[in-house]
């Protein structure tokens, strides 16, 4: 299992950002090799995937939820196994930091070489980059939800 920890400072207040990372079904937008994602209830997501010619399908479901603070998921069902926990941090009243954990589990040949040569860890620090500039050009989320779970 391989641990990935990446962040990135958005200048964008926190609520906002807490909002939009809410907003599941929004992920494909910048989160390269993310097809799909259904939010099919407020605890679990159905994800499609093509990275590197291979397509995936997995289900996360959300295990802790505190708006405006943190959302840890984990897998549940499918190919790809892998925890983690995104955490928002106000630095002021229009800078929010974004921290990610995730545990990888690599399944197969091709996962465990991409691994070993820090594609994940690329791949992560990548989409929280493409979040920055997402959520930054927009300057309001899209959507937002502040169940607690």
């Amino acid at each position: 299992m391989s641990k990935i920890e990446e962040s990135v400072e958005v200048d964008v207040p926190l609520t906002t950002v807490y909002d939009q990372w809410t907003q599941f079904e929004e992920f494909p937008r910048f989160m390269e090799g993310v097809e799909r994602i259904e939010q099919r209830t407020p605890t679990l997501t159905h994800w499609v995937t093509e990275v590197g010619g291979v397509r995936r399908e997995f289900d996360a479901e959300i295990t802790e939820q505190r708006p405006d603070e943190r959302i840890a998921w984990t897998t549940v069902q499918g190919e790809v196994r892998q925890a983690g926990v995104v955490t928002f941090h106000r630095l002021d009243d229009t800078r929010t930091k974004v921290m990610l954990q995730l545990d990888h589990d690599p399944s197969g040949i091709a996962d465990t070489v991409g691994d070993k040569l820090g594609f994940v860890r690329h791949r992560a620090k990548g989409d929280l980059k493409r979040f920055k500039a997402f959520i930054e050009s927009r300057g309001s989320a899209t959507g937002a939800w502040h169940g607690t779970v």
